[in-house]
């Protein structure tokens, strides 16, 4: 029937079919047209000799990220509060490509945590090739109960972290005369503001504006600056927070366009081109990867996919019948 039911039937994995099966069942029927591919997209050895440095690198997307980067060749060092966390996922990583992953204990949140960070760093591995603002912190909540300590939880670690983590390596890369690929992750609500979310929505806000603007000054000292918007992706960690009993899954799979939720390892393609030798013209810009849920939002007929061809049929003759302006 189309390309994905192919794909089951190829499958040899049983466990893989059933995921497949339960990929058709789960989502709206459009996703049977978009089926996820995970598989590493550019050429082994793209980040040989290349250093990778990746905040909240311990379990979701920033583990897919740099499970990705350390495949395609890259020494990577995750940063994160929780050591042990970080250590277990270096290990794993590393078992699986082959190459080294460091794991450096770090709060973003706190400047001098972020400088001994980087101190280790730079220590161990070098400069970065490329960095990664990846730390993240996100509750539900109505803006009405939000307490000031609530407000600088949200933007300390994702405003301001990103910025302290920036700051402190790009100006020892200037000093050092060395060029570096930033990327930062933010959310598709960052552009349009979203209720429920409002200190994530202006933290994230900042954080694109501070890379569009070091975008603009500091290209001269050979840094680019680039920031993916992703969707809706379920990952343990988010979803317990903006998730928490189950009930919204369905509703985000009604505003995407193609039906279903993204996966981290996507977004970590989509990342590895993005800091990568290849994207080394593309600096300042917001990539969105969202399976067209901003504009499924966006647009104020976008509601009348739901009319039936009866509906239509009606609507049509009264709009032929209509006269005058």
């Amino acid at each position: 029937m189309n390309c994905l039911f192919l794909k089951i039937l190829l499958t040899p994995n049983k466990f893989n079919c059933i995921k497949l099966y339960k990929y058709i069942l789960n989502n709206p029927p459009q996703a049977r047209f978009f089926p996820p591919s995970e598989g590493v997209m550019l050429l082994p050895g793209t980040y040989k000799h290349k250093v990778a440095f990746i905040t909240g690198g311990g379990t979701g997307l920033g583990k897919a990220m740099t499970t990705t980067l350390s495949s395609l060749g890259a020494e990577c060092v995750i940063a994160s509060r929780n050591l042990e966390v970080l250590k277990k996922t270096a290990d794993e990583i590393s078992q699986q490509t082959g190459n080294k992953v460091h794991a450096v204990q770090c709060n973003v949140r706190d400047p001098a945590s972020v400088e001994a960070a980087v101190n280790q760093l730079v220590n161990d591995v070098g400069l970065p090739d490329v960095v990664i603002n990846n730390a993240a912190g996100n509750f539900i909540s109505p803006s009405e109960k939000l307490s000031p300590n609530a407000w600088r939880t949200i933007t300390d670690i994702v405003l301001n972290g990103a910025a302290y983590v920036t700051l402190d390596i790009g100006k020892r890369l200037i000093k050092a005369e060395k060029g570096a690929a930033f990327l930062a992750i933010t959310t598709i609500y960052a552009e349009s503001g979203s209720g429920f979310v409002v200190p994530s929505a202006a933290a994230k806000a900042g954080v694109e504006k501070l890379c569009t603007s070091l975008a603009a000054e500091w290209g001269r000292y050979g840094m680019r600056f680039n920031i993916i918007q992703p969707g809706p992706i379920k990952t343990k960690g988010a979803f317990s927070r903006l998730d928490p009993i189950g009930t919204f899954e369905q509703v985000m799979l009604e505003n995407i366009a193609v039906g279903r939720l993204g996966t981290p390892g996507e977004i970590a393609n989509l990342a590895a081109y993005l800091c990568s030798d290849y994207a080394s013209w593309v600096s300042g810009a917001i990539i969105r990867m969202d399976g067209g849920e901003y504009v499924s939002l966006a647009g104020e007929f976008n509601g009348m996919k739901e009319v039936t061809q009866e509906q239509w049929a009606i609507m049509e003759a009264k709009i032929r019948n209509t006269k005058g302006s």
